[in-house]
């Protein structure tokens, strides 16, 4: 199968398929087969693998570090060994937004039921593999992604799985999300290019974040506005095991989540682009939601992460010892739903909600 004509490998049983690209190593699609519902943002310009970009003759994808990871990405895309922009240094280097994991061509190996795919990230001397497993009758993967430190001394990394939602399933005014969310902070710069929808810097308490005309907004909810921007971190119960999002869009009467160990990603970060960035490759068309849960609560350098160190009480980052493996674990799923999912948990084998919803994985 081909996205774009780009290669893809997927991963499928009688319930839901998965399609991934080995060029950047992203999810491009989680469709549930009784609707073909994808939740899972695909661009409105045609993309490329990213080993494939070139500055001279992509103009298409505009400059700077963030044009390489603008001509692949789709869907989820992972951020490591930083969540957000390179450094001037680093840039020059070659390093590009959200680091190598999300450019670098990744090895595939299907067996049944199962997906391996392998990355080398040569910059950062790091190993990444993803493992995704679907069972039988499941409407749910598992993911379990190991880190390896290839260098002899400890690093501190970034590590965000930055999942974006988008059209049809995205709907202005109709499409809304469920977290434990707790601690927010809206981000300390400006973010929109014309005015940013809430008030930079602000904290508040999760849902209701104050807008930069004054009052509130419920976050839950998708802005009916016809062009923002915005972003802001929310810090996930630290009294819960498991922290989730849940995703509803009620046209298709469809919900789409992910359920992980707290402890791993403590932070959601939420982006939106709404018809608001007019340079390429976005041109003011369009509309994405993201929902990026991540070891570090802001989109900022290596250094600015360390620098940080904390908020609310919380690490911004975390450790991979010298020539170690640390490994993380999480779920997606996509269902049928005629409200939607307030709240979820994860026993291995089903994702239940308080309200009886059930799903298994």
């Amino acid at each position: 199968m081909s996205l774009n004509h780009r290669l893809t490998v997927q991963l499928q049983n009688e319930e839901i398929y998965l399609t991934l690209l080995p060029g950047g190593g992203h999810i491009a699609e989680l469709v549930l087969k009784s609707n073909a519902v994808n939740p899972l943002w695909l661009p409105p310009w045609k993309t490329i693998d990213p080993v494939d970009y070139n500055p001279t003759e992509h103009t298409e994808y505009g400059h700077g570090p963030e044009a390489q990871l603008l001509s692949g990405i789709v869907g989820h895309n992972l951020c490591f060994d930083y969540f957000g922009p390179p450094s001037d240094e680093e840039a020059s280097s070659g390093l590009t937004v959200h680091g190598e994991a999300s450019i670098v061509n990744w090895k595939t190996e299907q067996q049944p039921g199962k997906l391996i795919a392998t990355a080398e990230l040569p910059q950062a001397e790091m190993r990444i593999e993803r493992v995704l497993k679907l069972a039988p009758k499941a409407q749910g993967i598992v993911v379990t992604e190991t880190a390896e430190n290839l260098r002899g001394i400890d690093r501190a990394v970034g590590w965000t799985e930055h999942v974006t939602l988008g059209p049809p399933f995205l709907e202005r005014g109709k499409t809304v999300i469920r977290m434990p969310a707790t601690s927010s902070k809206v981000l300390e710069e400006k973010f929109a290019v014309a005015e940013d929808r809430l008030k930079t810097a602000a904290e508040f308490h999760w849902p209701m974040a104050p807008l930069a005309r004054g009052g509130l907004t419920d976050l839950r909810n998708t802005t009916e506005k016809d062009v923002s921007g915005a972003f802001s971190t929310q810090l996930m119960n630290p009294s819960l095991e498991q922290a989730y999002f849940t995703a509803y869009n009620p046209s298709s009467e469809t919900v789409f989540g992910y359920v992980w160990k707290r402890s791993d990603f403590p932070w959601i970060g939420l982006w939106e682009e709404n018809h608001n960035r007019t340079h390429a490759p976005w041109n003011g068309r369009t509309l994405t939601r993201g929902i990026e849960f991540g070891a570090s609560p802001m989109p900022e350098s290596r250094r600015k992460m360390i620098d940080r160190g904390t908020l609310f009480g919380e690490r911004c980052y975390r450790w991979i010892p010298a020539r170690s493996k640390v490994s993380v674990e999480y779920c997606l799923f996509i269902a049928k739903s005629s409200h939607p999912v307030e709240a979820v948990s994860w026993d291995g084998d089903i994702v239940k909600g308080d309200d009886g919803f059930e799903v298994r994985i």
